[in-house]
């Protein structure tokens, strides 16, 4: 081993090292195949379902509207995950999920909950109150969890803390906002061709205004708070069970409290909603903004605080855990390959990036003793990948290590703990 001693968390069990054929219902392309499908059929019958609703016009309108933040909350999303940036295919699946199944699951469960509710009760008016403020939190908030659930189970390499549950979640709300807005701003032009409104005065500019200019982030804030909840879990202990399963429970809970309250905003008055807009809405969008930023801020510490052992050993180079600990030198890094060697190069070093960053949360976890029984062919999989690497990596990375700070005179006294002289040519392959 390159690194000081490996701290897997469990001794090897049983059987462990039996080959196990899998069955065929377990196989990765049967997976996709019936997760695609289930997907693409989601969206057929919500495709149909809204245009039902809204007209062709007004589905049109509709699509044409919701659109526009949903690049912004993509890009904030992805922003605050480029410090180990997850797949791509992880944040589809969890807009598709969102816009296609938990859309489709939301306005089938609200329907039929409202209509019995109104049926049962024969108030339809306190059925719909009760539909907003208690099935649709419950409903929407759990049919959103559900991707972040998926991914956390079976994409657990790459769900490895606080920020992958905020971005998987807020990709998945956003996906699903982008249809709901859909359908209310459909409808809304619908009414307004009905009634002949125009303009500002219209039901259209009023949806509008509301849900795509003062709160395109409200779900994203609800469903974030269950991914906070998955995210504190994966950084706990595989034994430790209750702890694994309450904290997302409880992250899924306050969500849903959140979604009721805001739901609620239009019964507590004329200016209820600009109330609970301003009290508790921003506030708590400032604040768990903050805390997304500072646990990023969190990760690139730890990046700076672990490799040092791999420089010791020869994996890295000497510069390199300042220059993937700071956000500033990874993209200095890559503009420099890409000037001298092309984009293939560009993208050589992001991946070398990510690996090195995988590297730094893997032996944190293991030094906490929460690092799973694969601690050591993990670690070994990814000290394989930064070698395969090196060459394009490395000259780019140092580069971006003197140009984003002052070199202080000694290697030695830098307060990274750097070694003094420069490494040696080393194979880590060679005993």
């Amino acid at each position: 081993m390159a690194t000081s001693p490996p701290f897997p968390t469990y001794p090897p069990r049983p059987g462990d090292g039996v080959l196990r054929h899998p069955h065929w219902w377990q196989r990765r392309w049967v997976r996709y195949g019936a997760l695609s499908s289930l997907l693409a059929l989601s969206g057929l019958v919500i495709l149909a379902l809204v245009r039902r609703q809204t007209g062709t016009e007004g589905f049109l309108v509709g699509l044409g509207l919701a659109v526009l933040p949903v690049p912004w909350l993509i890009a904030a999303f992805r922003w605050l995950d480029r410090v180990q940036p997850g797949p791509w295919r992880n944040l589809v699946f969890s807009f598709a999920w969102g816009a296609c199944a938990a859309a489709l699951i939301a306005i089938v469960a609200n329907s039929f909950a409202t209509k019995w509710i109104a049926t049962s009760t024969a108030d339809p008016a306190s059925a719909d109150t009760l539909g907003a403020t208690v099935i649709a939190p419950i409903v929407e908030e759990s049919a959103k969890a559900a991707a972040v659930l998926l991914v956390f189970l079976f994409r657990r390499r790459d769900f490895t803390g606080v920020v992958d549950g905020v971005v998987i979640a807020g990709i998945t709300a956003t996906g699903f906002a982008f249809t709901e807005n859909i359908l209310y701003l459909g409808t809304a032009f619908g009414t307004d061709q009905l009634t002949g409104d125009r303009g500002i005065a219209s039901v259209t500019a009023a949806t509008f205004f509301v849900r795509i200019v003062m709160s395109p982030f409200a779900h994203p804030l609800f469903t974030v708070l269950t991914g906070i909840g998955f995210g504190i879990a994966a950084l706990s202990a595989e034994r430790q069970h209750l702890r694994r399963i309450l904290l997302p429970l409880c992250g899924l809970l306050l969500a849903m409290g959140m979604h009721a309250f805001w739901n609620g905003s239009s019964t507590f008055g004329e200016y209820g909603f600009f109330a609970v807009y301003g009290a508790f809405m921003v506030p708590a969008f400032a604040l768990l903004t903050w805390l997304a930023i500072w646990t990023r801020q969190r990760e690139l510490r730890t990046v700076r605080a672990e490799l040092p052992a791999y420089v010791l050993a020869g994996w890295l180079g000497p510069a390199e855990p300042f220059a993937l600990g700071s956000m500033r030198a990874r993209r200095m890094a890559r503009d420099y390959a890409r000037h001298h060697h092309g984009r293939p190069a560009a993208r050589e070093v992001a991946r070398y990036e990510a690996d090195a960053t995988a590297l730094a949360f893997l032996r944190h976890r293991g030094r906490a003793g929460k690092a799973g029984p694969d601690f050591v062919v993990r670690e070994q999989e990814l000290l394989d990948e930064l070698w395969k690497r090196r060459h394009v990596a490395r000259p780019a990375l140092e580069y971006a290590s003197r140009a984003s700070v002052p070199a202080p005179a000694h290697w030695g006294a830098a307060p990274y703990g750097y070694p003094a002289m420069p490494y040696a040519a080393y194979n880590p392959y060679r005993t």
